[in-house]
């Protein structure tokens, strides 16, 4: 049959790899909005979650842990109170509302490995779309192809949406910072009174290393 004849001359192997990772994209986007992002937990339970976190490095001696004024739990270093998911989340990034969910320190590098897995299908839907475009100056040809045309264009900004929120995101991780303290620096007490620009930064490679590993 045709179908057997593609398998064999293997055209079936590209759709199937692209269906997968389509079905890995929708798999890592409900695992990153459902899971804990990092709560902090009430004080009877810190003693049992204690050495879980990344290490942090040179922390100012003269800062003490905060009680959040909203939760009333002791906020570690880098957590920040969302008022949306009414909790402290440890190492806050930002929260996501395509997630409807925090970004913080347990699903971080979930999100990284979802946006990248979404900008390879989106950069295979739009390569796909292009290649099926041919283009004529005439008014019977759009009427023909404007779903086509409309899905390049729409493929093509959410492209680039997604791959500036990736190298955002690397370079964030890389200087082992946050979204939120790099945006909220000057309004950061324990980087507001650190002698370091960063105190949290031990280079490149240990950044990426501590973060992924």
């Amino acid at each position: 049959s045709d179908l057997q004849k593609q398998e064999e001359r293997g055209e079936l192997l590209q759709p199937l790899i692209f269906v997968l990772l389509v079905l890995c994209s929708v798999l890592l986007y409900f695992k990153v909005s459902l899971m804990d992002p990092g709560f902090v937990k009430p004080e009877e339970e810190e003693g049992e979650n204690k050495g879980q976190g990344v290490v942090i490095p040179q922390i100012p001696g003269d800062m003490k842990l905060r009680r959040c004024g909203y939760c009333l739990v002791k906020q570690p270093m880098r957590a920040k109170h969302c008022q949306l998911c009414q909790h402290c989340v440890r190492r806050y990034d930002h929260h996501c509302p395509w997630l409807e969910n925090c970004v913080g320190e347990r699903n971080h590098p979930l999100f990284i490995a979802y946006l990248s897995v979404q900008l390879v299908v989106l950069l295979w839907g739009g390569h796909v779309a292009w290649s099926g475009l041919y283009f004529e100056q005439s008014w019977e040809w759009l009427q023909h192809n404007i779903f086509l045309l409309v899905s390049f264009l729409l493929i093509f900004i959410f492209t680039i949406v997604v791959l500036l929120l990736l190298v955002s995101h690397l370079y964030l991780i890389s200087c082992n910072t946050t979204t939120w303290e790099f945006m909220s620096h000057h309004r950061i007490s324990y980087l507001r009174h650190s002698e370091l620009e960063n105190p949290f930064d031990q280079g490149i490679i240990l950044n990426l290393w501590r973060f992924f590993c």
